[in-house]
């Protein structure tokens, strides 16, 4: 039950940490232009703190980690996540540094994004199936 509130805190102080090296590394460059390097903390503290204080939330009600997909989602989530954030800094770090990752980059950053993508399906049917399980119990009560 505490597993996604662990989770969460982890992200949250991934988020902060990513937000300090936004600010040192372009101070260090005097970069002042746009990169990807100023998404990575706020994807962290939504797509990881904020989700998983809601995954815990739902838990909580529905225990979802008694379920099959617990396991697949966690797995495919927390490896999505942290792929397309460190996607973000390598291309936010090449854009600071003036060179240009290409298509590679880009090719790896879709992959990243697809692994999260099916992490959030996963997190779907799984609370679609927990909540269609609690309203059959709940019509069998009556």
């Amino acid at each position: 039950m505490k597993k996604p509130i662990w989770i969460a805190f982890g992200y949250a102080i991934a988020a902060m940490a990513c937000g300090v090296f936004y600010r040192e590394f372009t101070k260090f460059f005097d970069f002042t232009g746009t990169t990807t390097l100023a998404v990575s903390h706020v994807h962290l503290f939504m797509l990881g703190a904020v989700i998983f204080l809601a995954v815990a939330l739902f838990n909580s009600k529905l225990q979802l980690d008694q379920t099959k997909l617990w396991k697949p989602f966690l797995i495919v989530y927390n490896i999505g996540l942290p792929f397309m954030v460190v996607m973000f800094l390598v291309r936010g770090i090449m854009q600071v540094v003036g060179f240009d990752g290409g298509a590679m980059i880009s090719g790896i950053a879709g992959a990243s994004h697809i692994t999260l993508g099916a992490g959030i399906v996963l997190f779907f049917i799984m609370l679609l199936q927990a909540v269609g399980k609690k309203q059959s119990h709940k019509n069998q009560a009556v």
